[in-house]
């Protein structure tokens, strides 16, 4: 009898906590999923940067590739209108205000994208790239300040 009340409320438990996950196929599961690798790649050359991780140039020039090519990915994966439920971390306004969700979104990516060619032109230096990626993360600081829910 024990085990099957314990039985019974472990599973109750299991269902209960994945009734909170996001499909990983929808458009809030791809979003997060590409968000949560941009913000990988920019800590990784942040640190580069900010002397956390050994500065090695052709990882870096690598890390401003992927995120440049990341930082195009996340915009078709909104909806024209927000979706019921999930757990979103998007404000209203992201579909409410269109035109300027969009205007940011493309200035990261010309963000990402200087970032990404000043790295084609070796010798990469820390002094030089420090300004592009301070764009990219004034980018993405200005667009979560509009647009996230903190």
């Amino acid at each position: 009898m024990m085990k099957s009340k314990l039985l019974l409320a472990l599973l109750a438990c299991t269902l209960i906590a994945g009734c909170d996950r996001v499909d990983p196929n929808s458009p809030l599961g791809k979003r997060q999923a590409i968000f949560k690798q941009m913000l990988k790649s920019s800590e990784e050359l942040g640190g580069m940067l900010r002397g956390r991780i050994p500065f090695n140039g052709e990882q870096f020039a690598a890390g401003a590739k992927h995120l440049d090519e990341l930082a195009q990915q996340p915009w078709q994966h909104f909806p024209q209108q927000r979706e019921e439920g999930g757990d979103s971390d998007a404000r209203a306004e992201v579909w409410q205000r269109q035109e300027r969700f969009q205007q940011l979104a493309h200035e990261l990516e010309q963000a990402t994208g200087a970032l990404a060619a000043a790295t084609a032109q070796p010798p990469l230096k820390a002094e030089t790239l420090a300004p592009l990626v301070q764009r990219v993360e004034d980018g993405c600081e200005g667009c979560h300040k509009e647009f996230r829910v903190y």
